[in-house]
């Protein structure tokens, strides 16, 4: 092979924008839109194949990783490029698929792209089972405000106690409604029958494949943390994918977006609120677990069941985050808000998390 051509590609549903750079040189060798199609874009790059070695590039998208996958297997290198790491000028305001895909080929030409962990097929299967099981928990969510929503209309409120205990839900069958408001609820209720099932068997799916290797070992030790069960520890494996890609902790607190904005010149530092630049999903998982660190440090019954047969070292490290944590949420609510506390203590609780998947993940242990 004579040289290498760097290849932008701008990826859409219906077509693909390819514009080939040489090693040196503004001038792309050629530019072309094709189908979006595995025998068009392979038709397309056989002949600049023969002639170059082919680096190809394009943004992580709605279509995933099947271009990718594409490439791989007719064995042109291939990168998916996290978008929001691209460099792009300040004052650079035009935006067409000719421009981004130059841009991709010109970076990446350069070095300078980011690019994105790329899940196998099974990795990718059972990440969005779990995703899957996370819409099914927001349908149920839905289908109980509706619910909740039709009896507050109508005057009836559950005063007694808590929602959606069993006293609640024999209160709900209890309820009786005349003329067209008794079809209206009927059906409310089956719909939120039908999600519970759906809910429970999705539940059920993502146990039984967070009890085999090769997420065993580490979901349960992320278990013996407070606030992290089987099913929140399966949305943190699976998003992260290998933990050991993240050099050090504050690498995986910032691919969570846990990590301040920050606007800093001179001797003026100003930071803001959190990026928000990782998965939402993770972060609402941390989020949620990090609340249950306002309470003093304790190993209750469930938490003692989730960390029997494990490790001593992990089960040491989660209780000095328990110690740490819940130091650290004192402190912070003591002069600001608790929200925010929160924020921060599930950053801290991410780094300890970090730290346990290498501990499993270190030999001997």
């Amino acid at each position: 092979m004579s040289s290498i051509a760097h290849v932008g590609m701008d990826v859409h549903k219906d077509t693909t924008r390819v514009l080939l750079l040489g090693i040196q040189g503004p001038l792309p060798l050629d530019a072309v839109t094709v189908p979006t199609e595995e025998a068009a874009l392979l038709k397309y790059l056989r002949p600049w194949r023969a002639r170059y070695e082919l680096h190809c590039y394009y943004e992580a998208g709605t279509l995933g990783y099947v271009v990718y996958r594409w490439l791989q297997r007719a064995g042109i290198a291939c990168t998916v490029v996290a978008p929001s790491k691209i460099p792009r000028a300040p004052g650079d305001r035009v935006k067409t698929d000719q421009r981004d895909a130059r841009t991709l080929a010109l970076q990446g030409r350069a070095g300078t792209l980011a690019a994105v962990r790329v899940p196998t097929p099974a990795e990718e299967a059972v990440r969005g089972l779990v995703r899957c099981r996370g819409a099914h928990q927001r349908d149920v969510q839905a289908a109980r405000h509706r619910v909740l929503k039709f009896l507050a209309l109508r005057g009836e409120m559950y005063r007694a106690g808590k929602h959606w205990t069993q006293l609640h839900r024999r209160w709900l069958a209890a309820r009786r409604f005349a003329g067209p408001d008794a079809w209206t609820y009927q059906e409310y209720l089956s719909e939120l029958s039908y999600r519970e099932q759906r809910l429970t068997e999705a539940d059920r799916e993502v146990e039984a494949l967070a009890a085999a290797e090769p997420y065993a070992t580490l979901v349960r030790a992320l278990c013996c943390f407070r606030g992290i069960s089987t099913l929140s520890a399966m949305i943190l494996v699976t998003e992260a994918l290998d933990f050991g890609r993240f050099g050090r902790p504050p690498a995986y607190m910032s691919y969570l977006g846990l990590t301040c904005r920050e606007a800093s010149t001179g001797s003026r530092r100003r930071q803001g609120s959190i990026t928000k630049a990782g998965s939402g999903r993770c972060r609402h998982v941390l989020v949620e677990a990090a609340w249950h660190y306002r309470h003093p440090p304790a190993v209750g019954a469930c938490l003692r069941r989730r960390q029997a047969g494990q490790p001593a070292a992990v089960i040491a490290h989660a209780w000095k985050a328990q110690q740490r944590l819940h130091k650290l949420f004192q402190r912070l609510t003591r002069t600001g808000d608790r929200r925010r506390a929160v924020v921060a203590v599930a950053r801290e609780l991410a780094g300890f998390l970090w730290a346990a998947a290498q501990l499993v993940a270190a030999p001997g242990v």
